[in-house]
């Protein structure tokens, strides 16, 4: 059960197969309904799901997890529960419009004004929305430099949504009793860890928890590239989207502080779309077996960072992973299951919908995209209990249950 500390933050999370007992998810909102074939590439997107059936399944997601033992919050609640007092809301606000990159001084001032007409919820959801040049009145000052200004181009947006908000797993990461607030890759998901931010630095219940990573950091860090091996070891992918500057950071802050993790293993992947994350090749379904995309075993390398004498010492490591695995977590056998068996076409295709994005529950059990048939299969012929949910529109958006979701509270094992 949680420690003390985790108690007192709020936050526990210690492994990533510890029975999961209260989780964090956002459930797909009107920020879907503002991506457009035009900016999918902007927004990090390859396709437009359709959001009635979207938000369908993610309901159909949402009650597996409390059908199994889970508590879910929804990242929605916990900011207009933060931001209760009048002085936040106002805080949010001037930070948002910061960070939106706003620099008509006319234009702040009327979007400022929009928000402010708005209940703490609906603030949340326009926020997270983004603004269509059609929702905002005002414009019409009768000064031809404000009218230009607005009309300057055919973009239709004055701030643009936030159509990623549903991954929960990458703008900030759970770790121990702390938590890593990060800095993203792309300065269209940057905005989303303001609402960490303030979650960790305000909301009554979690503004105590220990900070292992800020978000004002240079380099970038995401929650998909960090895993929670054991209470000792945690794993960091040198991701696309995960810099060796940050991982840098990162261990010297954890190992220096936190009293239980000892190492942290740097995996080293390929740069690319399809791999972005260390969890979309490679997640932990039980104390000894592993999902991964076969592609990934020949070309991964795996560095040990620890701390000695106050400094953060490297090696290479050598050798199977299978084996890497057994070495730093203790164990007599690894078992890895590849995503999509031994046949090319259907790993790349289940890759493709996050056949290996497994989100464990508890050790042996784990929810998964039912499209990913084959590798499912696999999972159960291992002796792990699958639980398959509907994932037509949500797979759209490249990822899986683990990147849709953001442990708060695991079971020490």
């Amino acid at each position: 059960m949680p420690t003390e500390a985790g108690l007192k933050t709020g936050l526990h999370n210690t492994s990533e197969i510890g029975r999961l007992r209260k989780v964090m998810l956002h459930r797909p909102g009107r920020e879907l309904e503002n991506l457009m074939p035009e900016y999918l590439e902007r927004l990090l997107f390859d396709d437009i799901p359709y959001l009635k059936v979207a938000q369908a399944e993610h309901d159909a997601f949402a009650q597996c997890l409390r059908d199994n033992g889970a508590e879910v919050v929804y990242l929605r609640d916990l900011v207009e529960e933060t931001i209760a007092p009048l002085e936040l809301r106002q805080e949010l606000t001037e930070q948002f419009l910061d960070e939106a990159g706003l620099e008509n001084h006319r234009i702040r001032e009327i979007l400022r004004d929009y928000f402010a007409s708005m209940e703490r919820g609906e603030l949340v959801d326009a926020m997270m929305a983004g603004v269509r040049k059609s929702d905002v009145r005002g414009f019409e000052t009768g000064k031809l430099a404000d009218y230009l200004s607005f009309r300057s181009d055919d973009y239709p947006f004055l701030i643009d949504p936030m159509p990623n908000l549903y991954f929960t797993r990458d703008p900030f990461a759970t770790i121990g009793s702390g938590v890593s607030l990060h800095r993203m890759h792309t300065v269209t998901r940057n905005r989303e860890t303001l609402f960490g931010k303030f979650i960790f630095q305000y909301h009554p219940v979690y503004k105590d928890a220990p900070k292992w990573y800020d978000r004002g950091e240079t380099s970038s860090l995401e929650g998909g590239d960090i895993l929670i091996l054991s209470p000792e070891v945690i794993a960091v992918g040198i991701s696309q989207r995960t810099e060796e500057d940050s991982i840098d950071k990162f261990a010297h802050t954890v190992l220096s502080i936190s009293r239980t993790f000892q190492k942290i293993l740097a995996f080293n992947i390929p740069k690319t779309r399809s791999f972005m994350h260390l969890d979309t090749v490679f997640t932990m379904v039980d104390r000894n077996k592993f999902t991964v995309h076969p592609n990934i075993l020949s070309e991964i390398t795996v560095y040990v960072m620890e701390l000695e004498e106050g400094r953060v010492h490297i090696r290479e490591e050598q050798g199977r992973l299978e084996d890497i695995l057994k070495e730093h977590l203790g164990l007599d056998q690894v078992t890895l299951i590849k995503c999509g068996s031994d046949s090319p076409i259907d790993a790349a295709r289940e890759q493709w919908s996050d056949g290996s994005n497994t989100l464990a529950i508890a050790p042996g059990e784990v929810i998964v995209y039912e499209r990913n048939y084959v590798t499912n299969r696999i999972l159960e012929d291992h002796g792990i209990t699958v639980h398959a949910i509907p994932c037509s529109e949500l797979s759209r958006g490249r990822g899986g249950p683990r990147c849709m979701s953001m442990p708060f509270v695991r079971e020490d094992l």
